[in-house]
């Protein structure tokens, strides 16, 4: 019969942790034993397993705290950086300059703290057991909410990110604790799915039933929630109907809310008494007429979901252009989508370029406030270069963008070039397009060419302000005039 081995003398004694040098709390034994081989030694090590200076969470083995706060700094500041890399690169990838992508996310770091905190969830289990993420996870976690972000935000998603948290977030931000976010996990399939089941009784949610009975169809809604989930959680007494009786009053025709809901949904989570009624008296206050609301909210409802300091940089910005307090009311009434241009990317620039070919910045936003929210290098320099390659100078581009504000926006291949060849057969000197740039805005077909052959069939030649801005009445009378019949 074989002797059977003693068993091994077993003991624990406290170690240090290598190679970082930790010394680790008493509790934490490590093995020991004189032998090199026992199973039933090779058993209990595997229960009690030895530091592979992975992370000081990964040896204890403890579930790690899931606050930013206690989750180890460095791993911390690593995921910050990860957090940054995906988003500039997720910015880029929607057409933003490199350099701009930058200055966007280096003045982010409250959305950046907000993508670490969704990485926390995403991988709970992870951080539970302190284990850094590689670069591929945090893509696969952050992109697809990043697109879902853009999908909801649209242009405004560069505002969303710098201004973050925004008048909507908070609300957003508590209803989305009890839909956590994972790659698996569909937040957005989860909101249809509350909007699209009946109640133990049959019925349709009381939000379905009252949005039908505003006027929307079933598709529309569930549009919208895949648009912004978090629209499937918002209480029709506290939430939705407040906002319906506000805009009734402010004389938006009901058949106009559901258009105004589906463009902007965040609208109807906004506090009412916190955010929206001030927001509103602000914006009188500077000259917004409020007897103008109901086509101010139905042109861009998103006017009102903008955080104040927002608001007020925009107001800075044109006070400092030289626009009176009466006259930015006046621009925001009639295009309250210059709010969602940024200062610093859309506005500054633009203002510094008209002024560098010689157009009053001050009194061009005032007329065509379109134009600030054009990209300088891939619209408006293409223009301008456009007609110094057809020998206008410098300062007749800048007579010609004073005096036809939109110039800047039309297309090259489908309005500008068309039209100047045209302008050429007819055999003007280059004086009357500097005169009269109108002449761009006029249709090529409808107007310009029946009105010249008509013109020229009479034997009489007009200028073209004469030719074009007149109406048909007067158009004929300046011809009978000139032939004298």
């Amino acid at each position: 019969m074989a002797c059977l081995e003693a068993p091994p003398r077993l003991e624990f004694r406290p170690v240090t942790c290598q190679p970082r040098g930790l010394q680790l709390p008493p509790w934490r034994l490590s093995l020991w034993r004189s032998s090199s081989s026992c199973r039933s030694c090779t058993l209990v090590s595997r229960q009690l397993p030895i530091c592979n200076a992975q992370s000081y969470a990964d040896y204890l083995r403890v579930p790690a705290p899931q606050s930013p706060a206690s989750v180890r700094p460095r791993l911390l500041a690593a995921e910050r950086e990860e957090a940054k890399a995906v988003l500039s690169l997720f910015l880029r990838q929607k057409g933003l300059r490199s350099t701009l992508a930058a200055r966007i996310v280096n003045k982010s770091d409250g959305f950046i703290e907000h993508l670490v905190s969704k990485l926390q969830i995403a991988y709970r289990s992870r951080y539970a057991e302190g284990r850094e993420l590689s670069t591929p996870e945090i893509r696969d976690a952050l992109i697809p909410y990043l697109e879902a972000l853009s999908k909801e935000h649209g242009d405004s998603l560069v505002e969303v990110v710098e201004n973050f948290p925004d008048p909507f977030s908070m609300e957003r931000e508590a209803l989305s604790s009890s839909m956590p976010f994972t790659p698996t996990s569909s937040n957005k399939q989860k909101a249809i799915a509350r909007i699209t089941t009946a109640t133990s009784g049959g019925a349709l949610p009381e939000l379905v039933r009252y949005l039908l009975d505003l006027g929307m169809d079933h598709e529309e809604i569930k549009n919208i929630v895949r648009k912004f989930p978090a629209f499937a959680y918002y209480s029709v007494d506290r939430k939705i109907k407040p906002l319906v009786e506000l805009l009734l009053e402010l004389g938006v025709p009901k058949s106009s809310i559901p258009g105004i809901i589906k463009k902007r949904p965040q609208l109807c989570g906004i506090s009412m008494s916190d955010n929206l009624k001030p927001m509103m008296a602000y914006l009188e206050n500077i000259g917004v007429n409020k007897a103008q609301w109901s086509k101010v909210i139905t042109r861009f409802p998103a006017l009102l979901t903008y955080s104040r300091n927002k608001v007020e940089t925009t107001v800075s910005f044109l006070t400092e252009l030289g626009v009176s307090k009466k006259n930015i009311g006046k621009i925001l009434t009639r295009c309250p989508h210059l709010m969602s241009y940024s200062v610093d990317d859309n506005l500054r620039p633009t203002a510094e370029y008209f002024r560098s070919i010689g157009a009053d910045a001050a009194s061009l936003i005032q007329k065509s406030p379109q134009a600030f929210g054009l990209n300088v290098e891939a619209k408006l320099k293409p223009i301008t270069e456009f007609f110094l390659a057809r020998e206008f100078s410098i300062e007749e581009i800048g007579i010609m963008t004073n005096r036809f504000g939109i110039i800047h926006t039309l297309s090259l291949e489908e309005n500008l070039l068309p039209k100047y060849e045209f302008f050429l057969k007819m055999e003007y000197p280059r004086c009357e397009l500097v005169k009269f740039p109108q002449y761009f805005g006029y249709s090529l077909d409808q107007r310009i060419k029946p009105r010249y052959a008509r013109m020229t069939g009479c034997g009489v030649r007009l200028i073209l302000n004469q030719m074009l801005s007149v109406s048909d009445d007067r158009f004929e009378k300046i011809l009978e005039k000139k032939t004298g019949l």
